[in-house]
């Protein structure tokens, strides 16, 4: 049994990140797949998953006891993708971490492991979390055919508030779509803000955009945070892919 296919992910399903530092509030998250885990005649695997998360000087600051699971293989193959994230809280010292990934296949006992280092960054302003989901709930890629929608979901960290009696944030995100040109799609971008009805306890902002994918193509979705309150700016851009959908083999068009 090995661990392959390694890769830091925006999300469960999302793109690869372009490297290994985030920002207090963000999500690690870390994605492979098991190799030659056994399974029954059903497709069902057994195995237990640990995990744990050290800073700099081998200190423990997080955590998972071995876990068991199940996972399902209905294709067969042998071949079971998982999904591990740790959350970087504000008040987590920035600096090198290193995640530690065990895993024991419970009908054969054999064991595998991964060990990723990655950096959480000095509190600031930043988009984080970004997740594509079907209908803002079920994990999705950042791909599909055309004729789906997407969402996008992400929040906002290191935000302002004003000085007012309500100290409220002030949040403007523009998202814009570039084609394989580097083009936009559409003239004026996208925009979402907050800037009421947050509560004073509240250090996250939510927020999503709707992308419908209306025809086939390589894409490039990029997002732009600004606080009207500190004047600082934040930016991300991720991949998107759309191909045409097509009849099956023996199946008319209509």
């Amino acid at each position: 049994m090995t661990i392959s296919n390694v890769r830091v992910t925006y999300g469960m399903l999302g793109p690869e990140r372009p490297d290994n530092k985030i920002l207090p509030g963000d999500r690690y998250h870390l994605t492979f797949d098991i190799e030659g885990i056994k399974t029954d005649d059903d497709g069902k695997v057994l195995y237990t998953l640990a995990m744990e998360v050290m800073d700099s000087q081998g200190k423990r600051v997080f955590g998972q006891e071995p876990k068991d699971l199940e996972g399902g293989i209905s294709l067969g193959g042998g071949r079971l993708p998982v999904h591990v994230f740790a959350d970087a809280n504000l008040s987590q010292p920035p600096g090198e971490y290193t995640i530690k990934v065990a895993v024991t296949d419970r009908s054969t006992k054999a064991v595998a492991s991964l060990t990723r280092k990655f950096e959480i960054l000095a509190r600031d302003f930043g988009i984080v979390r970004l997740q594509a989901s079907y209908d803002d709930r079920i994990a999705a890629p950042l791909r599909g055919e055309a004729g789906q929608s997407l969402t996008l979901n992400f929040m906002i960290v290191g935000f302002g508030r004003g000085q007012g009696g309500n100290k409220q944030p002030d949040v403007v995100v523009e998202m814009r779509i570039l084609d394989a040109d580097g083009k936009p799609t559409l003239p004026k971008p996208f925009t979402g803000r907050v800037s009421d009805n947050v509560s004073g306890d509240i250090i996250l902002l939510p927020m999503y955009f709707l992308v419908e994918l209306n025809r086939p193509g390589k894409f490039t979705i990029e997002l732009k945070a600004t606080d009207r309150t500190s004047k600082k700016t934040a930016r991300a851009s991720l991949p998107l892919t759309v191909t045409e959908p097509r009849a099956a083999a023996g199946t008319a068009a209509r």
